[in-house]
């Protein structure tokens, strides 16, 4: 190793990062509250219809799902009633679910930039301060519908409403997960999120696990791991690394996330049909998931229903 890297990687460790990622895979010995080391998080629950469909298809199979990320294409295309319908409804099956607002970058009339091949590498954040506070107006709309937790993509949002539930603003109890649209992939840029006060973050689906390993390391939060991505995304599925995963990035929850793009299946004008039928397909991945990590990994443990540490909606 040249004199500049191990300065450099000297340097990083002082600051608590590791100075290289981690190839010898420690077991991390973090974990949730309660004891255990993983978690299912379904994404992509649109509507109630949806909802319904996939804590069916849960109890018909014996699946625990412990969090949801619900409308995926934008809590602004859900009424009022809608909404209140959904946080009901995951309250009573003890669900923590994490909510995707509108107004965001693409529905903005300016940003036009976001189509174009250059201009979709920088970033999906908001422009300007009137797109921030009407994302900010939605997520309120989504409080008042009894929603606790939220997915996060803009540094600079991440910023203010850390300081409205610092504050009580926003009830203090509410989370904030860090979206993979952030494109966080390293320890450093873990480590500066969860000094903004994220809950949990959402690594880019393709990391190693040395970068896993490097990132568990660095921070405290959970890990949102894909097990499987939509085709867009690269369309990997690392059920038989579920093991490891959660061997080495405890604790975590394993992302449920199946189709051809996001773009795809999230538009608004998707049949509920649709989303129906797959979220069913989403909960039997789950329970492949489930099944692996019992055959190959039963010293690693997952949360029971309900437990106590997530952040459920309010009922209303």
């Amino acid at each position: 190793m040249s004199d500049v890297l191990k300065k450099i990687r000297d340097f990083m460790e002082k600051e608590g990062i590791p100075g290289r990622d981690g190839y010898d895979l420690p077991t991390s010995t973090k974990t949730f509250p309660d004891g255990a080391n993983w978690r299912i998080e379904v994404a992509g629950v649109e509507r109630p219809s949806t909802m319904e469909a996939m804590i069916d298809e849960a109890r018909k199979g014996g699946v625990t799902i412990h969090r949801v990320i619900a409308t995926v294409g934008g809590s602004t295309y859900c009424d009022f009633g809608e909404l209140k319908t959904m946080a009901q409804m995951a309250y009573e099956e003890k669900i923590e679910v994490v909510m995707t607002v509108g107004h965001r970058k693409g529905w903005d009339p300016g940003a036009k930039e976001s189509a174009t091949p250059e201009g979709m590498m920088q970033g999906f954040r908001l422009r300007g301060s009137d797109n921030i506070s009407y994302h900010i107006a939605d997520m309120m709309r989504n409080i008042e519908a009894g929603f606790r937790g939220f997915l996060v993509y803009d540094e600079g949002v991440l910023f203010i409403i850390n300081k409205m539930r610092q504050e009580g603003f926003i009830p203090k109890e509410t989370i904030f997960k860090f979206s993979v649209f952030g494109g966080y992939c390293s320890p450093a840029g873990a480590k500066v999120i969860e000094s903004m006060g994220v809950n949990s973050m959402n690594p880019l689906s393709d990391v190693s696990l040395p970068i896993l390993a490097s990132i568990r390391k660095t921070v405290d939060i959970p890990l949102d791991v894909y097990v499987i991505i939509v085709d867009s995304f690269g369309g990997m599925y690392r059920a038989y690394e579920a093991p490891e995963i959660a061997r080495v990035a405890s604790p975590c929850y394993f992302k449920i996330e199946p189709g051809t793009s996001e773009a795809d299946i999230y538009k608004p004008w998707a049949f509920e049909a649709f989303h129906q039928d797959l979220v069913r397909q989403k909960i039997k991945m789950a329970a492949v998931v489930h099944e692996l990590m019992q055959r190959h990994a039963p010293q690693l443990k997952t949360s029971e229903r309900g437990a106590k540490d997530l952040v459920l909606p309010v009922p209303n």
